[in-house]
């Protein structure tokens, strides 16, 4: 493989030694992963990589279908063959590629791999309830898998938090109403209310008392603290679960339903993640919505259209996705291609903008309660997800269909003012709600795993303040409000946090180009600690990595193995800083030179991508291309015609 830093040299008039064009290398090396990208394209227009995440997935649609009654062999032998291929040596299962394990990962996985007939006596089996009893046991489990026993009877409804149907009923400005709760989460409470006012027992046809410890449940927290209040609160409303009866109850069922009902996607999916989407199906099918119902047949039918299948070395696997990524991967990929030199005009970028145009959205959703004024626009995560247009992609998006020569100006204009109505009062950004920041939330019994609330974030501001500075709003009030958001946030030792990728990082790799689009000189003192963070986080080979482990322990911050997107958003904020030919930099370039694959792109079993910061994690398929297409071509300048664009494909 052609070096950053060939050996190469020739002789000048005063026979100095002169060493070759030092980023021979890195154009050879942008050319093959440009090509490959191009490669993957699909022929509607859009680009995809696989999103992997963990094995709670796999598991929970095995008890989904144990439930509904339509579990069929096939699947579920699919199924555990993936999962026992995922198994750590010490038993457990993680939530992310080299991470420690994880109890209630591993709880649902050794459930699942029960359904499929493992033995308790198998070493792999005992292994794990092994590890599941010398960390506290199903007592010590997450909420949510305490929620799946008691749907088999290996838990007691009564020992599970309340969540009230009634929540439904309450309107949008009285405190612990559903829209206080982020998007994702609001989609998982109302279906999740209605299962756990109707506590149904279907059987799993084995018990897990091998999982089970003598250690008594954790003490309540004090009363005098607000997770006491709340504790407090969570056991009036589980009395009033135990007595709810007559028109007021059915009421907030029927309207329950209703509301999952009018959520639905296209694709059968609701939201297009996972969580809510299984909680809806049991939810209706509880409330006597027939298999054969077209909501239930669509959101089954979705499922298989989020299943991934693959070669283990024991046979053929299947796993899902928690969910999909097009519009986000198709407007990297463009920005990336366009990056490393392809004209606006090429043939791949006219039909991914046409594609990423025709993926508008016009339709109003749950957003639209907090910013009732403000017009639809924008665009989601998902090939079908109108009702959740985002900030974070429709940032993207515009810079993307920028690149090529599509007409996109009403799309754009549109979006454009939909991101301006959805700037949150301090100034920053969330991804899919403005003012979604009742921090109480965190501190109910229920909500033990994940973030439950959409605030704004540093990654998110930083893409929204790119996208209208190059929409010409760079000195406008909105923008410069999102700068000093920025200019706020950051960390003390110079970065910024990273709210949806691993972690500091990426905060740090989106904030400082947007600043620097912003009209933020390059001297500014917030660009000069990042740029010094950056220096001081290099890993020895020239690398950046960031352990996911970082979310939860201080020390792991700006430390992990090197990896392809990680190095990617490093670089892009050197080069942001006027610092892209500077030795970090062509040392950074040369790990992605040296670590790439002859086909092009780069391995990275590492998650880098984040979906419930210290709970839930995302390996996305093309980060480990589109970024380090994008960081290669800016600092070649590939854009400017240093590299041509011979493909036409």
């Amino acid at each position: 493989m052609t070096e950053l830093l060939s050996p190469k040299t020739t002789t000048t008039g005063a026979n100095r030694p002169a060493v070759a064009d030092p980023l021979d290398g890195a154009r050879d090396a942008l050319h093959r992963a440009r090509e490959h990208l191009l490669g993957l394209q699909d022929d509607a227009g859009w680009w995809k990589g696989d999103l992997a995440t963990n094995v709670t997935m796999d598991a929970e649609d095995l008890m989904l279908r144990q439930f509904l009654g339509i579990r069929t062999e096939e699947q579920t032998a699919e199924s555990a063959r993936w999962i026992r291929s995922q198994q750590r040596p010490d038993g457990s299962w993680a939530l992310f590629h080299g991470g420690p394990g994880d109890l209630s990962t591993t709880i649902e996985a050794y459930v699942a791999l029960r359904l499929a007939g493992d033995t308790v006596e198998a070493p792999h089996m005992a292994a794990a309830a092994a590890f599941v009893r010398a960390n506290g046991g199903l007592t010590a489990s997450r909420v949510f898998t305490r929620f799946w026993l008691a749907l088999f009877g290996h838990w007691p409804w009564s020992r599970l938090p309340a969540v009230p149907p009634e929540l439904v009923l309450l309107p949008s400005w009285v405190p612990f109403n559903v829209y206080d709760f982020a998007c994702w989460a609001r989609q998982t409470i109302v279906p999740l209310s209605i299962v756990r006012a109707l506590r149904p027992v279907r059987s799993l046809g084995f018990g897990v008392d091998e999982l089970r410890t003598a250690a008594p449940p954790p003490r309540p927290p004090r009363l005098a603290s607000r997770p006491g209040l709340l504790y407090r609160a969570d056991r009036l409303a589980s009395g009033y679960e135990r007595i709810a009866r007559g028109p007021v109850r059915r009421h907030a069922l029927r309207r329950a339903a209703e509301w999952i009902v009018a959520r639905q996607e296209a694709d059968g999916s609701w939201g297009g993640i996972q969580p809510p989407w299984v909680y809806s199906l049991m939810a209706l099918h509880l409330l006597g919505y027939p298999l054969d119902h077209p909501v239930l047949r669509a959101g089954l039918a979705g499922l298989d259209r989020f299943t991934v299948r693959t070669e283990t070395p024991d046979g053929p696997a299947r796993w899902l996705e928690a969910c999909q990524s097009p519009v986000w991967d198709t407007a990297l990929a463009v920005t990336a291609l366009s990056d490393a030199g392809l004209p606006p005009a090429h043939p791949a970028l006219e039909r991914a903008g046409r594609w990423l145009r025709d993926e508008e959205i016009r339709v109003r959703g749950d957003w639209a309660v907090r910013r009732p004024r403000t017009p639809a626009g924008g665009w989601a995560f998902e090939f079908e997800n109108d009702g959740y247009a985002d900030t974070d992609d429709t940032a993207e998006v515009i810079m993307a269909l920028r690149r090529t020569t599509v007409p996109v100006e009403a799309p754009v204009l549109r979006a454009t003012r939909w991101l301006l109505g959805m700037q949150s009062r301090d100034g920053g950004w969330a991804a899919f709600d403005a003012d979604n920041t009742r921090a109480i939330l965190g501190d109910l019994p229920f909500c033990d795993f994940g973030e439950v609330i959409d605030p704004p974030s540093a990654d998110v501001t930083a893409h929204v303040v790119e996208a209208l500075a190059a929409e010409n709003f760079a000195g406008t009030m909105p923008v410069r409000r999102g700068v000093h958001w920025l200019l706020r946030h950051q960390e003390p030792d110079g970065s910024w946090f990273g709210r949806w990728g691993a972690n500091h990082v990426y905060g740090t790799g989106a904030v400082v180009p947007a600043l620097v689009a912003a009209g933020v000189p390059r001297t500014h003192p917030a660009i000069r600690r990042a740029v010094d963070w950056l220096r001081a986080h290099q890993n020895a080979d020239g690398g950046w990595g960031e352990d996911l482990r970082s979310y939860r322990d201080r020390s792991w911050i700006g430390r992990g193995e090197s990896t392809a997107s990680q190095t990617a958003w490093a670089l892009l904020a050197l080069h942001a800083a006027g610092q892209g030919t500077a030795e970090p930099a062509l040392r950074g370039v040369r790990w992605l030179v040296d670590t790439q694959r002859p086909d092009g792109g780069w391995d990275e079993p590492q998650y880098t991508g984040t979906g419930f910061p210290g709970d839930f994690y995302i390996n996305y398929g093309l980060y480990r291309l589109v970024f380090p297409i994008s960081a290669l071509g800016r600092i070649l300048g590939a854009r400017a015609g240093d590299l041509e664009a011979t493909v036409t494909r």
